[in-house]
């Protein structure tokens, strides 16, 4: 029953938001137990029907689907030693460590995640085996001022999961937002406590979610983490990953909303 609010609120956007493109993330599922933890290197290849997050510093998160296809969150220019290059980046600019003004011009895809009202940004890349979308929200100055679209929720749609990275999210989504990003079997959220959103909002946004699988990021430092996980620990399950990287799939997502807790470490050989 809670996927079908998002289904009912869709209905309540307008013409072509609802006529742009099917989503798989609009729709109901079932989970099932037994998330693989696989201490794997991101060089080696991504188990069938499923999908591996690498965390890789900050707010930089590799996504790598079953063929190789392979994206980076909120990405500030440095992924690492190794010579890597994704097939796309989204970046989103409220603060200087999650977008950079020159990404590597061997990326195919930078899709940046900064709109105005006027002019907001719509993406939806196809690129096979992985949908990237985004769902606008505001962003706040250093004075308070709001700035409209100023930060983007990208949802990456691979192997019949949807991922989605929260960027520099500065407030609870309103309801048609919400609608919009449709179900997340795994979410990606900062936990800084303040910088981005407070925690009982982020608690909020994460309790509406409903995920599977939660990924904390954007800590700045181990204190926040540890008041998150605290404070999430009645609802959430939480388990301490020795590597940076997961796979998960459809068929091994938990049945109950799990803290998945990677070190960071860059990309390196």
């Amino acid at each position: 029953m809670r996927w079908l609010i998002p289904l009912l609120l869709l209905a309540t956007l307008p013409a072509t938001a609802q006529d742009r493109r099917a989503s798989h993330c609009i729709a109901l599922v079932e989970n099932v137990p037994d998330l693989e933890v696989v201490p794997a290197s991101f060089r080696e290849p991504v188990a069938q029907d499923s999908v591996r997050l690498s965390y890789i510093d900050h707010s930089m998160v590799l996504i790598q689907a079953e063929d190789g296809t392979a994206a980076v969150t909120d990405y500030n220019g440095y992924l690492g030693p190794a010579d890597f290059t994704p097939d796309v980046v989204t970046m989103n600019n409220a603060h200087s460590t999650h977008w950079t003004a020159l990404p590597d011009p061997e990326i195919p895809h930078v899709l940046e995640g900064w709109g105005t009202e006027a002019n907001p940004q719509e993406h939806w890349l196809d690129l096979g085996s992985m949908v990237v979308r985004n769902v606008h929200t505001d962003t706040r100055s250093g004075f308070g001022e709001g700035r409209r679209n100023g930060n983007s929720i990208f949802v990456f749609e691979v192997a019949g999961l949807c991922i989605g990275h929260l960027g520099h999210l500065h407030h609870v989504p309103d309801p048609r937002q919400f609608a919009a990003i449709g179900r997340l079997d795994v979410v990606m959220a900062p936990v800084d406590g303040g910088l981005t959103l407070t925690r009982p909002e982020l608690i909020e946004t994460l309790q509406r979610f409903d995920s599977s699988v939660v990924i904390p990021i954007h800590a700045f430092g181990a204190g926040n983490l540890v008041r998150f996980l605290e404070e999430m620990s009645g609802d959430f399950a939480v388990e301490m990953v020795e590597g940076p990287s997961i796979e998960v799939s459809l068929r091994t997502l938990p049945d109950r909303p799990t803290i998945m807790v990677l070190p960071p470490r860059f990309l390196s050989d």
